[in-house]
């Protein structure tokens, strides 16, 4: 059985990378992801010493970059708006989907479900409780 969902919301942009040159435009971003977050979210910040986990879906077209480069400033984006420091994400589960194959929808999260029926790049975020690790394996 799914933990109770913190947080889940959706990017409607292409994400930025970690590993870009500009970094005006990844600062750009992490303001852009955490206004979204904070429209999303009104519980209060998660206090430090709760073990998180993040889920990232990554809708995306053409060049897209390397999945695990777009995790870091997301996670940072969050930080003062959904908990405290991100030192508290012990979990992360990100994947990558090509707009242009087709992704089966069944049992996906209605926003995912509107994302992907949108056409558009997007990254869908879920924040939850950290599991046992057990859970994972």
């Amino acid at each position: 059985m799914e933990k109770l969902k913190l947080l889940e919301f959706l990017i409607p942009r292409r994400p930025v990378s970690l590993q870009t040159s500009n970094r005006e435009n990844l600062r750009a971003w992490k303001a852009y992801v955490s206004e979204v977050a904070s429209e999303n979210w009104s519980q209060g910040i998660i206090q430090d010493g709760t073990d998180l986990k993040v889920t990232l879906v990554y809708l995306c077209d053409d060049l897209p970059p390397d999945v695990d480069n777009i995790i870091k400033p997301i996670q940072d984006a969050m930080v003062g708006v959904v908990y405290e420091d991100d030192i508290q994400i012990s979990d992360v589960d990100s994947h990558r989907r090509y707009l242009s194959d087709t992704i089966v929808v069944t049992g996906l999260p209605q926003i995912l479900v509107d994302a992907v029926s949108n056409g558009e790049e997007a990254v869908y975020v879920k924040v939850t409780l950290a599991e046992e690790l057990g859970e994972y394996l």
